[in-house]
């Protein structure tokens, strides 16, 4: 994915004077802002449903991992809760993610949600399979028309998502999406008991955005919640249409910890 990234400091300075002195009191800590923008073709958006009860999961799991610091391909792994029934919670899972698939599902016309399931640009995708990388980007054209601006800047725990105006579309809409990587489960029940899973692109916290007028530049924000799972990680801002499963833009922010 063809974005830039740049790290700046906002240096708050106070002064007092000393009563017999008349020194002047160090700087005060830095806060460090971190920005990210897109670049001029926008990313092909790779979402996994995916699920650590499901026995043909990890192999999907696996194969979003060779998907890492690829340019031009924004992975997600959307983890669902409808196989925690059979005696392993999936601590990844949410109403949210799994609510997503459905949304996708009723998007695309499908008769059941399924896992693991493949979807690019929107669209349901089944060969994914031994692809690379590069076929993969070869699978589904980008279309460029209509493509608006995208700029992420964080500072502290706040977030702020800049989406210029395009023409051609009536609205817009999107979601922000909270990833992880490197993560590991010690499976004990379930289909995969016995299993140690390594998970990459989770996402831990997926809040959609509801639609705008497109010809309107648009600022959106996402305070991320209190926790050690919240600190050092990336987040992702995606564009779409209307529906939320189409994309048409996406940037991903990763500050430095």
């Amino acid at each position: 994915m063809n974005t830039r990234h740049s790290c700046r400091s906002l240096r708050s300075r106070g002064a007092a004077m000393a009563l017999a002195a008349g020194l002047l009191l160090a700087p005060l800590a830095q806060a460090a802002v971190c920005e990210a923008t897109s670049g001029a073709k926008p990313p092909m958006v790779v979402e996994l449903y995916t699920s650590e009860g499901c026995s043909s999961c990890p192999p999907a799991d696996l194969w979003l991992s060779t998907l890492n610091d690829q340019p031009g391909i924004l992975p997600l792994a959307f983890h669902v809760n409808y196989w925690n029934h059979l005696g392993w919670q999936d601590r990844f899972a949410t109403p949210a993610t799994t609510q997503r698939q459905h949304q996708v599902r009723a998007v695309q016309k499908g008769k059941y949600v399924y896992t693991p399931q493949v979807v690019l640009n929107g669209q349901d995708h089944r060969g994914w399979r031994g692809e690379t990388p590069a076929t993969l980007l070869m699978a589904v054209q980008t279309n460029q028309a209509s493509t608006p601006s995208l700029k992420l800047v964080r500072e502290g725990r706040r977030v702020t998502a800049a989406v210029g105006a395009i023409g051609g579309a009536s609205t817009l809409a999107g979601y922000w999406a909270v990833l992880q990587d490197g993560l590991v489960s010690q499976v004990t029940r379930g289909e995969n008991a016995g299993e140690t899973l390594t998970h990459d692109h989770v996402v831990s916290l997926y809040q959609p955005v509801s639609a705008w007028t497109a010809s309107e530049p648009r600022r959106l924000q996402l305070d991320l919640p209190e926790g050690p799972q919240f600190d050092a990680l990336r987040v992702a801002f995606v564009v779409t249409r209307p529906g939320l499963v189409q994309p048409v833009q996406g940037v991903v922010l990763q500050c430095p910890a």
